[in-house]
């Protein structure tokens, strides 16, 4: 059985016609990013789904288009075009996602900071079924008599992407970390270890990026970042950190630090400077991976080591950093200069 978000129960035998929705934001929902704001608020509609009428523009926030990376204000008016769901897809929404837990490295009233595993996404959608968030609420009992009663992402990491992920367990903090994130007061660095001899100079990257949409000729096409010239319209700028740590053979571990949070960031400054990220699917050497592969690097190094933010309760400046993982520890060690 289907039914439709946003349309009255029509008279039995006639036609169903459905409405457009308007949902206007409340006070709990303020400083929500669009896309979640709509998953809670469209049980039953497949994550896919509400990622593909934001792009497609349907989708309206205050009359104007949205990015599902915008944050939706208290007395937002957001349009949900018609959307069919199904019941039993609504009712089933809470057993999608397995209960597991993940490393923890803080965790108080307030947040929990986790060491996110590569190959794990952050939240379902974009043809996941399910992410951290959706796993560690299951875990926690979220929304159960004496289980978790709030618990958000505060920020993203890709999925290849291992290392620290912050996670607020009250609304308060949620909104006071996100504000740091977007006022560049909080410091993140990774480890990236990148093809070659990174020249010692180049220590700041500062080069717009822009977001596309690279045509597959399948669905609507894969999203893609690539840099632009300085001025273009469609440019977002943003600057990148760079450190070298140490030097291995025929390849450089970095510490990058990013001022600007852009999709994508790390991996296109890099590559777009000759050097990009090994193991990197998207914008690395594709012929330089399969032999690195072969010599044990099974994904991208990338991983998010170290994170500075101010507490959003007590305010005491808190310093988090997640060691490299096995794998990736392995293989630099394996690589080091002779």
């Amino acid at each position: 059985m289907n039914r439709i978000i946003g349309a009255p129960a029509p008279p039995a035998g006639t036609p169903v016609k459905p409405d457009v929705t308007w949902l206007t934001v409340g006070d709990e929902s303020a400083g929500q990013r669009l896309d979640n704001f709509l998953i809670r608020h469209l049980k039953g509609v497949p994550k896919t789904h509400v990622y593909r009428i934001i792009r497609s523009g349907e989708v309206r926030v205050n009359k104007g288009r949205a990015a599902a990376d915008t944050r939706v204000a208290e007395g937002d008016v957001v349009r949900v075009p018609p959307v069919r769901v199904s019941e039993r897809a609504a009712g089933d929404d809470a057993q999608a996602a397995p209960a597991r837990e993940f490393p923890v490295l803080l965790e108080d009233d307030h947040l929990i900071a986790i060491d996110k595993p590569a190959r794990v996404a952050v939240h379902g959608g974009s043809g996941v079924s399910f992410g951290v968030i959706e796993q560690l609420r299951r875990a926690r009992h979220y929304g159960q008599p004496g289980g978790a009663r709030f618990l958000e992402l505060v920020h993203r990491l890709d999925r290849e992407t291992s290392g620290i992920l912050l996670l607020a367990s009250k609304r308060s903090a949620l909104k006071h970390l996100q504000d740091q994130f977007r006022g560049r007061e909080t410091g993140k660095t990774y480890l990236a270890l990148v093809l070659g001899d990174w020249p010692e100079r180049l220590k700041v990257i500062d080069q717009p990026l822009h977001k596309y949409v690279l045509p597959t000729g399948e669905g609507e096409g894969e999203r893609r970042v690539k840099v632009v010239a300085p001025g273009d319209p469609d440019g977002m700028r943003a600057i990148t950190l760079v450190k070298v740590r140490e030097r291995l053979a025929g390849l450089t571990l970095l510490e990058v630090t990013i001022k600007t949070g852009r999709t994508h960031q790390i991996r296109v400054h890099l590559a777009s400077q000759g050097h990009p990220i090994a193991g990197d699917d998207k914008y690395g050497d594709f012929e330089r991976n399969k032999a690195l592969q072969k010599q044990g690097l099974k994904r991208m190094f990338l991983h998010a080591w170290r994170l500075r933010f101010t507490h959003p309760a007590s305010g005491e400046t808190i310093e988090l950093k997640a060691p490299l993982p096995a794998d990736l520890l392995s293989f630099s060690k394996q690589h080091s200069a002779p």
